[in-house]
């Protein structure tokens, strides 16, 4: 679908007992893996032309996805769906080794576009799994990623959805039991898992490093900040993007009285504002900062013109673009082998 534009003075200047502002979290949006993974869906496009195809959608937000469609990138469930010889490229949340082989035996040309800490997560799963560990992959079931990583080494992983699946958890040997996680979850909500775990396990082991990814953590922590002072927080993200949704949840946790996810600053409404003077705004991973700014303008429609960024960390990491990728169509080192994006001001 098309980004919908967003509409001036759809929402009323309503008056509030305190000066009107809104705290913009920092960091939002873009991580360097989603980054990446968009820049190498342009890249192919330009490399080979249109179409190439994308295993499931490149990232979780319908606006990336839209405005890939519209340059000529065709998106799949499956790689059975993609005509044999054809270009593909596998979306930063991973794909499992039975996908990889797949395409393979289709003479597809893939072009892995996987966040390289996703790669992380599939190198521990298969190291472990071969020193014959059970792994407890915290994660939610039917998650490309958790789809992906557990395809690492189907026989030896367990999927752990939340805390109260802890009870009802056996494994072969309580001596050597480790536990992985999607990248995207709550940081908290993780950890009180992984101590249920311990309790029935105390011999639990712990990954080499945190699987959680450092966005997810930062964005976590800076609306966490956010949600102490606003009545309001407004996430904008994609209903299938875990981080965002995660987002809600944390504000709601740490605060905020009301807290809602959109895709769109159209999906804004007047009665959330009602009494509302503090208003949070953040966004997922996965979201441009064109879409922020458009919910900033039409909350300015609505009197909320004092923006304050609230900024807990910075960030300046980039990841290498996938190998096919890097060098121009002359064959020079492109200037954007290390992807990365001009990010709008507030």
């Amino acid at each position: 679908m098309p980004r919908i534009p967003s509409v001036r003075g759809r929402l009323k200047d309503t008056p509030v007992d305190r000066p009107k502002r809104v705290l913009l979290a920092a960091p939002r949006g873009y991580c360097a893996g989603v980054d990446r993974a968009v820049i190498a869906v342009e890249k192919a496009l330009e490399h080979y032309g249109s179409p190439v195809y994308v295993r499931k959608e490149i990232v979780h937000n319908k606006h990336v996805v839209a405005e890939l469609e519209q340059q000529g990138a065709v998106f799949v469930d499956e790689v059975d769906a993609v005509p044999q010889g054809a270009h593909v490229v596998f979306s930063a949340h991973g794909v499992s080794p039975a996908v990889v082989n797949a395409a393979a035996d289709r003479g597809l040309h893939a072009i892995d576009a996987t966040c390289p800490l996703v790669t992380k997560v599939h190198r521990e799963a298969v190291r472990f799994a071969r020193d014959d560990f059970e792994i407890l992959l915290i994660g939610h079931e039917g998650h490309e990623e958790v789809e992906g990583t557990a395809g690492e080494a189907p026989d030896h992983v367990t999927l752990v959805n939340s805390p109260d699946d802890v009870p009802n958890i056996e494994v072969r040997d309580p001596d050597k039991v480790v536990w992985l996680s999607q990248t995207t979850l709550s940081v908290d909500e993780t950890m009180e898992t992984v101590r249920r775990l311990r309790e029935r396990f105390p011999n639990l082991q712990d990954p080499p490093s945190d699987d959680i990814c450092y966005a997810t953590q930062n964005r976590q922590v800076a609306i966490k900040k956010v949600a102490s002072e606003a009545e309001l927080v407004i996430v904008v993200g994609s209903a299938n993007s875990s981080n965002s949704v995660r987002l809600v949840e944390v504000a709601l946790e740490n605060g905020a009285k009301a807290a809602y996810r959109v895709d769109f600053s159209t999906e804004i409404r007047q009665e959330w504002l009602d009494g509302v003077a503090t208003i949070g705004v953040t966004s997922g991973a996965s979201v441009p900062e064109g879409l922020v700014q458009e919910v900033l303008i039409e909350l300015a429609d609505a009197g909320y013109r004092d923006v304050s960024e609230v900024k807990t960390a910075e960030e300046d990491l980039m990841f290498s673009l996938p190998k096919e990728l890097r060098r121009d169509l002359a064959g020079n080192r492109d200037a954007r082998a290390l992807g990365g994006r001009s990010r709008a001001a507030v």
